[in-house]
């Protein structure tokens, strides 16, 4: 064979396994093809290849909802839109790890979770705030009184702050949707007992009624006197959803909210503090 067609032979080889080599490279370079999520949206390719793909969505969902929600989630109604077998409150809290030092932060209220404003930066939104009615001083003495000795009764609200509760004053509360009636205590006359709301742990950013501030804190705050009575103790509060030994469940009417309180006339006491109860002077 002619040496000049065995060279031209062996350089076409050469070309080819060049080419070969070079096709393959090519396509172990490729990025892998988009995998699909739980809901069939495909997931970004350098996501997917990830091996944890499958927990950054689960995250991803959490924020989602979170964030979209107009009220505190709890786990368990994020857990059923998650995969079986989701760890959730890891979830929760990578999440909450996240957002610690953001604008915004992921906290736990009333055992549920939601986002709120970082702590330190709620003056720059006061200006857009919604003005609230001022509640008057007897509507939060009552307020703070059944948020730490509950459940009490109007008779022990009065007893403790030592000047009769007009009914308006627990009407303004639980018309704030902060106080409900729990019951009614097992004594004459069946006198109704009250305690507080999810939607007070809600409003305060409390996990539960035990957050309430203690007597060292509350000193601290100067909310208390200095020069306090001997043995005075800040009762530590209790919120049993289930009735107390003492308590009757409520009435079908009562659970509904039609309410038979003591007569008072009638009379409404108004949210301002001009028009707060008369209280004896000192």
């Amino acid at each position: 064979m002619d040496s000049s067609k065995i060279a031209v032979s062996d350089a076409r080889e050469a070309e080819q396994a060049e080419e070969r080599s070079a096709a393959e490279a090519a396509s172990l370079a490729a990025p892998a093809p988009d995998k699909p999520s739980r809901q069939g949206r495909p997931l970004a390719g350098n996501i997917a290849a990830l091996p944890s793909a499958d927990r950054r969505e689960s995250l991803r969902i959490v924020e989602a909802l979170l964030f979209a929600a107009s009220e505190p989630l709890d786990e368990a109604f994020l857990a059923r839109h998650l995969g079986s077998g989701a760890d959730v409150k890891a979830l929760l809290s990578e999440l909450q790890g996240f957002y610690a030092g953001r604008g915004v932060n992921l906290v736990r209220v009333a055992g549920k979770w939601a986002f709120r404003t970082a702590g330190d930066l709620a003056y720059l939104l006061e200006k857009h705030a919604v003005e609230e009615k001022r509640l008057s001083r007897a509507a939060l003495e009552t307020l703070s009184i059944i948020a730490y000795h509950q459940p009490v009764t109007r008779a022990e609200i009065e007893e403790i702050r030592g000047v009769e509760t007009s009914k308006g004053t627990i009407d303004i509360l639980m018309e704030t949707g902060w106080v409900r009636p729990r019951g009614r205590r097992r004594a004459p006359g069946k006198p109704l007992t009250f305690g507080t709301t999810e939607g007070f742990l809600n409003h305060f950013g409390l996990e539960s009624i035990k957050d309430l501030p203690g007597l060292a804190e509350l000193k601290s705050a100067g909310l208390l006197d200095a020069t306090l009575p001997p043995g005075f103790q800040v009762p530590q509060p209790t919120d049993v959803a289930a009735l107390m030994p003492d308590e009757l469940p409520l009435e079908t009417e009562e659970a509904q909210g039609d309410l038979d309180f003591p007569d008072d006339n009638g009379e409404r006491e108004d949210e301002t503090e001009a028009d707060a109860e008369q209280e004896p002077d000192a």
